[in-house]
C-alpha cells in the first residue's frame, strides 16, 4: 500500500511540476535550517512558515532496522495522529532540485516516500511536497540532529510553544562527529 501511495504522490507532484518551474516543499526536520537544506539544494528559497492541516504529529526514529545513519540517531518523520500538529517551513524550490531532494531523503533506498500535503499558512492553504518514513520505528535523535532542528525552528520563527516542544525532545547522547560539523562550516 505504501508503494501505491508513493506512486500516486509522484504522479500528482510530477503533474504539478510539469506546469511550473518550481515546487513547494514542506520541511519539518533538519531541512528547517536553510544551511542544511541548501547543502544539496541551493535553489531553496524561504516562502513561509505553516502547519500541516491534516492531523499529523512529529516523531523521531529510524527506517526499519537501520541504526547506522549519518545523524547517529533517529531522524524526523510525520505520523498521522488525531489532533496532532506539525509546524514547519515551506520552501520554494526549482524542479531541477527535485531529484537531489529525493536523494537526500533516501527515496531511492525506500527510507522515505514523498507525499502531497496541505499546509495551512497565514496566506491560505498550500499544496506541498513532503516526506514520510517507511517502516518507521521510534528512536531518539542525536543531540546534533536535535540542535539542527531547533536552530531551523528558531531561524524561521516557528511558534514559541512548538519550539519548546522541540527543545524537550530527549536525545541519545551521541557525542561524535556528524553532519552538523559540515553545516557549522557553512553557517560561519
Amino acid at each position: 500500500m505504501i508503494g501505491n501511495l508513493a506512486h500516486i504522490a509522484r504522479f500528482c507532484l510530477g503533474n504539478m511540476a510539469a506546469t511550473t518551474d518550481h515546487f513547494m516543499y514542506f520541511a519539518f526536520g533538519s531541512n528547517l535550517l536553510k544551511e542544511r537544506l541548501q547543502l544539496a539544494n541551493p535553489s531553496a528559497i524561504f516562502h513561509c512558515t505553516g502547519r500541516l492541516k491534516q492531523n499529523y504529529t512529529l516523531n523521531f526514529g529510524l527506517w526499519g532496522e537501520h541504526i547506522d545513519n549519518r545523524w547517529h540517531g533517529g531522524v524526523a518523520t510525520i505520523e498521522q495522529k488525531e489532533g496532532g500538529e506539525v509546524w514547519g517551513v515551506v520552501w520554494r524550490m526549482s524542479n531541477d532540485h527535485l531529484a537531489s531532494l529525493d536523494q537526500q531523503e533516501g527515496v531511492d533506498m525506500g527510507m522515505y516516500f514523498p507525499l502531497e500535503v496541505t499546509v495551512e499558512t497565514d496566506n491560505g492553504a498550500l499544496l506541498c511536497r513532503t516526506y514520510q518514513m517507511n517502516r518507521f520505528h521510534a528512536c531518539p535523535p542525536s543531540p546534533q540532529y536535535k540542535q539542527v532542528v531547533c536552530l531551523g525552528a528558531q531561524q524561521n520563527g516557528l511558534p514559541v510553544q512548538y519550539m519548546r516542544r522541540l527543545e524537550e525532545v530527549q536525545t541519545n547522547n551521541y557525542s561524535g562527529p556528524s553532519i552538523l560539523d559540515k553545516i557549522s562550516q557553512v553557517i560561519k
